[in-house]
Protein backbone atom coordinates (compact mmCIF):
# COMPACT_ATOMS: atom_id res chain seq x y z
CA UNK A 1 0.00 0.00 0.00
CA UNK A 2 1.38 3.31 -0.97
CA UNK A 3 0.19 6.98 -0.85
CA UNK A 4 0.51 9.39 -4.08
CA UNK A 5 3.42 12.34 -3.70
CA UNK A 6 1.79 14.59 -1.45
CA UNK A 7 4.32 16.92 -0.55
CA UNK A 8 2.77 19.96 -3.46
CA UNK A 9 -0.70 19.45 -2.85
CA UNK A 10 -2.57 22.29 -0.82
CA UNK A 11 -3.03 21.71 3.10
CA UNK A 12 -7.30 20.09 3.69
CA UNK A 13 -6.94 20.01 7.31
CA UNK A 14 -6.73 16.37 7.92
CA UNK A 15 -9.96 15.78 6.20
CA UNK A 16 -8.73 13.91 3.52
CA UNK A 17 -7.50 10.29 4.40
CA UNK A 18 -5.83 8.71 1.35
CA UNK A 19 -6.07 5.00 0.32
CA UNK A 20 -4.18 4.11 -2.53
CA UNK A 21 -3.33 0.94 -4.41
CA UNK A 22 -0.27 0.89 -7.11
CA UNK A 23 -0.99 -0.89 -10.45
CA UNK A 24 2.41 -3.26 -9.98
CA UNK A 25 1.48 -5.68 -7.16
CA UNK A 26 0.42 -9.15 -7.63
CA UNK A 27 -2.75 -9.05 -5.62
CA UNK A 28 -3.69 -6.61 -2.70
CA UNK A 29 -7.18 -6.49 -0.52
CA UNK A 30 -8.37 -4.34 2.81
CA UNK A 31 -11.13 -2.80 4.18
CA UNK A 32 -11.58 0.88 4.69
CA UNK A 33 -13.72 2.79 6.30
CA UNK A 34 -14.47 5.03 3.32
CA UNK A 35 -17.53 8.02 4.50
CA UNK A 36 -20.53 6.84 5.61
CA UNK A 37 -19.94 3.19 5.17
CA UNK A 38 -17.04 0.74 4.54
CA UNK A 39 -15.45 -0.63 1.83
CA UNK A 40 -13.72 -3.81 1.21
CA UNK A 41 -11.68 -4.07 -1.68
CA UNK A 42 -9.27 -7.15 -3.81
CA UNK A 43 -7.37 -7.16 -7.10
CA UNK A 44 -5.25 -9.45 -8.55
CA UNK A 45 -3.43 -10.30 -11.81
CA UNK A 46 -4.50 -12.40 -14.70
CA UNK A 47 -3.94 -16.23 -13.46
CA UNK A 48 -2.64 -16.39 -17.12
CA UNK A 49 0.18 -14.17 -17.08
CA UNK A 50 3.10 -12.74 -15.21
CA UNK A 51 3.38 -9.38 -16.33
CA UNK A 52 2.30 -6.85 -14.16
CA UNK A 53 -1.52 -6.47 -12.65
CA UNK A 54 -2.64 -3.36 -15.04
CA UNK A 55 -5.71 -2.30 -12.77
CA UNK A 56 -5.64 0.06 -10.07
CA UNK A 57 -7.87 1.33 -7.27
CA UNK A 58 -8.38 4.58 -5.50
CA UNK A 59 -10.30 4.94 -1.92
CA UNK A 60 -10.53 8.67 -0.41
CA UNK A 61 -12.29 8.77 2.37
CA UNK A 62 -13.00 12.92 2.56
CA UNK A 63 -15.05 13.19 6.29
CA UNK A 64 -17.83 11.02 7.59
CA UNK A 65 -20.31 11.05 4.97
CA UNK A 66 -18.35 11.60 1.86
CA UNK A 67 -15.71 9.15 -0.17
CA UNK A 68 -14.73 9.05 -3.18
CA UNK A 69 -13.80 5.05 -5.03
CA UNK A 70 -12.54 4.24 -7.93
CA UNK A 71 -11.36 1.18 -10.45
CA UNK A 72 -9.31 1.68 -13.18
CA UNK A 73 -8.05 -1.02 -15.98
CA UNK A 74 -5.02 -0.37 -18.10
CA UNK A 75 -5.47 -1.39 -21.60
CA UNK A 76 -3.52 -4.60 -21.46
CA UNK A 77 -3.38 -4.42 -25.98
CA UNK A 78 -1.54 -0.99 -25.73
CA UNK A 79 1.69 0.04 -24.41
CA UNK A 80 1.42 0.95 -20.86
CA UNK A 81 -1.31 -0.29 -19.47
CA UNK A 82 -0.14 -0.25 -15.94
CA UNK A 83 1.41 3.27 -16.22
CA UNK A 84 -2.04 4.88 -17.76
CA UNK A 85 -4.08 3.40 -14.75
CA UNK A 86 -1.47 4.73 -12.28
CA UNK A 87 -1.71 7.99 -14.01
CA UNK A 88 -5.25 7.93 -13.90
CA UNK A 89 -5.74 7.20 -10.03
CA UNK A 90 -2.94 9.54 -9.29
CA UNK A 91 -4.44 12.76 -10.88
CA UNK A 92 -7.83 11.93 -9.47
CA UNK A 93 -6.28 12.07 -5.84
CA UNK A 94 -4.51 14.85 -6.72
CA UNK A 95 -7.64 16.92 -8.56
CA UNK A 96 -9.90 16.08 -5.70
CA UNK A 97 -7.70 16.92 -2.87
CA UNK A 98 -6.85 20.08 -4.87
CA UNK A 99 -10.34 21.44 -5.63
CA UNK A 100 -10.85 20.18 -1.15
CA UNK A 101 -7.87 23.02 -0.67
CA UNK A 102 -10.03 25.46 -2.69
CA UNK A 103 -13.54 24.62 -1.15
CA UNK A 104 -14.61 23.65 -4.51
CA UNK A 105 -17.08 20.47 -4.58
CA UNK A 106 -16.19 17.34 -4.98
CA UNK A 107 -17.58 17.47 -8.49
CA UNK A 108 -15.08 19.47 -9.73
CA UNK A 109 -12.05 17.42 -8.77
CA UNK A 110 -13.30 14.48 -9.82
CA UNK A 111 -13.92 15.83 -13.38
CA UNK A 112 -10.52 17.49 -13.62
CA UNK A 113 -9.29 14.14 -12.59
CA UNK A 114 -10.35 12.55 -16.08
CA UNK A 115 -9.21 15.68 -17.65
CA UNK A 116 -5.69 15.87 -16.37
CA UNK A 117 -5.81 12.07 -16.81
CA UNK A 118 -6.48 12.29 -20.06
CA UNK A 119 -4.07 14.82 -21.07
CA UNK A 120 -1.00 13.28 -19.44
CA UNK A 121 -1.76 10.08 -20.78
CA UNK A 122 -1.89 11.48 -24.36
CA UNK A 123 1.60 13.05 -23.90
CA UNK A 124 3.12 9.84 -23.15
CA UNK A 125 2.53 9.43 -27.01
CA UNK A 126 2.32 5.47 -26.94
CA UNK A 127 -0.88 4.78 -27.29
CA UNK A 128 -1.36 4.22 -23.18
CA UNK A 129 -4.93 4.24 -22.43
CA UNK A 130 -7.13 3.17 -19.29
CA UNK A 131 -10.68 3.02 -18.04
CA UNK A 132 -12.09 4.97 -15.22
CA UNK A 133 -15.13 3.92 -12.94
CA UNK A 134 -15.78 6.36 -10.11
CA UNK A 135 -18.66 6.51 -7.43
CA UNK A 136 -18.60 9.79 -5.08
CA UNK A 137 -20.10 9.08 -2.10
CA UNK A 138 -22.25 11.78 -0.01
CA UNK A 139 -24.08 11.14 2.60
CA UNK A 140 -27.30 8.82 1.55
CA UNK A 141 -26.43 9.15 -1.80
CA UNK A 142 -24.09 7.99 -4.72
CA UNK A 143 -23.34 9.34 -8.37
CA UNK A 144 -21.40 7.83 -10.96
CA UNK A 145 -18.69 8.56 -13.64
CA UNK A 146 -16.75 6.43 -15.58
CA UNK A 147 -14.95 6.39 -19.00
CA UNK A 148 -14.98 2.63 -20.66
CA UNK A 149 -16.07 -0.79 -19.27
CA UNK A 150 -15.20 -1.09 -15.86
CA UNK A 151 -18.57 -0.86 -14.32
CA UNK A 152 -20.57 0.12 -11.41
CA UNK A 153 -23.50 -1.49 -9.93
CA UNK A 154 -26.05 -0.41 -7.59
CA UNK A 155 -27.96 -2.83 -5.72
CA UNK A 156 -30.68 -2.92 -2.82
CA UNK A 157 -31.05 -5.83 -0.25
CA UNK A 158 -33.77 -7.87 -2.27
CA UNK A 159 -31.29 -7.88 -5.05
CA UNK A 160 -33.27 -5.29 -7.32
CA UNK A 161 -30.04 -3.31 -9.09
CA UNK A 162 -30.58 -0.02 -8.93
CA UNK A 163 -28.19 1.64 -11.26
CA UNK A 164 -26.08 0.09 -13.53
CA UNK A 165 -23.57 1.72 -15.38
CA UNK A 166 -23.43 1.49 -19.32
CA UNK A 167 -20.04 -0.03 -20.63
CA UNK A 168 -18.64 1.52 -23.50
CA UNK A 169 -18.49 -1.09 -25.68
CA UNK A 170 -19.76 -1.91 -29.01
CA UNK A 171 -21.46 -5.09 -26.46
CA UNK A 172 -22.07 -2.56 -23.74
CA UNK A 173 -23.91 -0.27 -25.93
CA UNK A 174 -25.75 -3.70 -27.61
CA UNK A 175 -26.75 -5.15 -24.40
CA UNK A 176 -28.60 -1.38 -23.40
CA UNK A 177 -30.38 -1.52 -26.30
CA UNK A 178 -31.85 -4.53 -26.11
CA UNK A 179 -30.04 -6.25 -28.70
CA UNK A 180 -28.04 -8.52 -27.48
CA UNK A 181 -28.68 -10.44 -23.36
CA UNK A 182 -26.68 -10.28 -20.57
CA UNK A 183 -25.79 -13.82 -21.32
CA UNK A 184 -24.86 -13.13 -25.07
CA UNK A 185 -22.48 -10.72 -24.34
CA UNK A 186 -20.39 -12.97 -22.36
CA UNK A 187 -19.31 -15.14 -25.31
CA UNK A 188 -19.67 -12.24 -28.00
CA UNK A 189 -16.49 -11.95 -30.04
CA UNK A 190 -16.41 -8.04 -29.66
CA UNK A 191 -16.35 -8.15 -25.93
CA UNK A 192 -12.83 -7.08 -25.69
CA UNK A 193 -13.29 -4.19 -27.62
CA UNK A 194 -13.68 -0.49 -25.72
CA UNK A 195 -14.94 2.87 -27.60
CA UNK A 196 -14.09 4.83 -24.99
CA UNK A 197 -10.75 5.49 -22.72
CA UNK A 198 -8.79 7.96 -20.84
CA UNK A 199 -5.93 8.49 -23.52
CA UNK A 200 -7.75 9.31 -26.27
CA UNK A 201 -8.61 12.55 -28.20
CA UNK A 202 -12.32 11.64 -27.94
CA UNK A 203 -12.58 10.56 -24.21
CA UNK A 204 -16.59 11.11 -23.01
CA UNK A 205 -17.35 11.60 -19.35
CA UNK A 206 -20.84 9.35 -18.64
CA UNK A 207 -22.00 11.24 -15.45
CA UNK A 208 -24.80 10.00 -13.65
CA UNK A 209 -27.85 11.39 -11.74
CA UNK A 210 -27.24 11.48 -7.60
CA UNK A 211 -29.26 8.29 -6.14
CA UNK A 212 -30.85 8.11 -2.72
CA UNK A 213 -28.73 4.93 -1.03
CA UNK A 214 -30.63 2.98 1.62
CA UNK A 215 -29.81 1.33 4.58
CA UNK A 216 -29.35 -2.28 3.09
CA UNK A 217 -27.78 -1.18 -0.45
CA UNK A 218 -24.55 -2.34 -1.70
CA UNK A 219 -22.24 -0.38 -4.62
CA UNK A 220 -20.10 -2.30 -6.73
CA UNK A 221 -17.07 -1.25 -8.89
CA UNK A 222 -15.16 -3.62 -10.95
CA UNK A 223 -13.10 -3.78 -13.68
CA UNK A 224 -14.03 -5.92 -16.30
CA UNK A 225 -12.55 -9.20 -15.61
CA UNK A 226 -15.61 -9.60 -13.47
CA UNK A 227 -18.21 -8.35 -15.77
CA UNK A 228 -16.45 -10.08 -18.39
CA UNK A 229 -17.13 -14.13 -16.24
CA UNK A 230 -20.46 -13.08 -14.57
CA UNK A 231 -23.50 -11.76 -15.32
CA UNK A 232 -24.53 -8.62 -13.11
CA UNK A 233 -27.60 -10.66 -11.75
CA UNK A 234 -25.52 -13.27 -10.81
CA UNK A 235 -23.16 -10.90 -8.97
CA UNK A 236 -25.71 -8.88 -7.32
CA UNK A 237 -26.75 -12.33 -5.93
CA UNK A 238 -23.33 -12.86 -4.32
CA UNK A 239 -22.73 -9.70 -2.64
CA UNK A 240 -26.26 -7.97 -1.38
CA UNK A 241 -26.33 -9.83 1.64
CA UNK A 242 -24.00 -11.44 4.16
CA UNK A 243 -20.75 -9.72 5.61
CA UNK A 244 -18.85 -7.42 3.36
CA UNK A 245 -15.59 -8.96 3.54
CA UNK A 246 -16.68 -12.72 3.49
CA UNK A 247 -18.76 -12.01 0.32
CA UNK A 248 -16.05 -9.89 -1.41
CA UNK A 249 -13.49 -12.52 -0.70
CA UNK A 250 -16.07 -15.29 -1.93
CA UNK A 251 -17.46 -13.39 -5.20
CA UNK A 252 -13.38 -12.27 -6.24
CA UNK A 253 -12.29 -16.70 -5.41
CA UNK A 254 -15.60 -17.97 -7.66
CA UNK A 255 -14.32 -15.70 -10.66
CA UNK A 256 -10.47 -16.44 -10.05
CA UNK A 257 -11.95 -20.30 -10.64
CA UNK A 258 -13.94 -19.47 -13.42
CA UNK A 259 -11.24 -17.64 -15.05
CA UNK A 260 -8.95 -20.44 -14.12
CA UNK A 261 -11.43 -23.28 -16.06
CA UNK A 262 -13.83 -21.80 -18.88
CA UNK A 263 -14.16 -18.40 -18.18
CA UNK A 264 -12.18 -15.64 -19.39
CA UNK A 265 -8.52 -14.59 -17.55
CA UNK A 266 -8.05 -11.36 -16.85
CA UNK A 267 -6.70 -8.62 -14.07
CA UNK A 268 -9.48 -8.38 -11.50
CA UNK A 269 -10.25 -5.31 -9.50
CA UNK A 270 -13.43 -4.76 -7.43
CA UNK A 271 -14.65 -2.48 -4.24
CA UNK A 272 -17.47 -3.29 -2.52
CA UNK A 273 -18.85 -0.50 -0.56
CA UNK A 274 -22.08 -0.45 2.05
CA UNK A 275 -23.71 2.27 4.35
CA UNK A 276 -22.65 2.12 8.20
CA UNK A 277 -20.02 -1.12 9.13
CA UNK A 278 -21.16 -3.72 7.79
CA UNK A 279 -21.90 -7.21 9.26
CA UNK A 280 -24.66 -8.76 7.37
Amino acid sequence: MVSPPSSDLPDVTGSVLERYWEAAAEAASDVIRAGAGEAVYETHRSPDKETSNEDGLLVISVDQEQAVLAVADGLGGHHGGALASKIALEQLFRAVVIALGAGREIRDGILDGFELANQEILGLGVGAGTTLAVAEIAGATVRTYHVGDSAILHCGGGGKIKQQTIMHSPTGYAVESGMLSEGDALDHAERHLVSNIVGSKNMSIDIGSPRQIAARDTILLASDGLFDNFEPDSIVEQVRKGPLPAVTTELVARCQERMSSDGKADDLTVIVWRPGKSSR
